[in-house]
């Protein structure tokens, strides 16, 4: 038994703005179109992977012309 309890899943970074830019990023959430189609079918090791060490860095280039 875990003092902290059972893990908690990975939610989704989806927050309803699904559009993907000329570099194939999605506006929203930053995920790339097979990165999208793939999250159901993620490890939860994949998504933490994503969510902490890829997609902050997305945030940070600048956007496609």
């Amino acid at each position: 038994m875990s003092f902290f309890g059972p893990p908690k899943p990975v939610l989704s970074p989806c927050i309803g703005i699904c559009k993907l830019d000329a570099r194939g990023l999605c506006e929203g959430c930053h995920r790339s179109g097979d990165e999208i189609a793939r999250w159901l079918g993620m490890t939860d090791a994949e998504r933490r992977h994503l969510m902490n060490d890829v997609l902050p860095l997305r945030t940070i280039l600048p956007p496609a012309s």
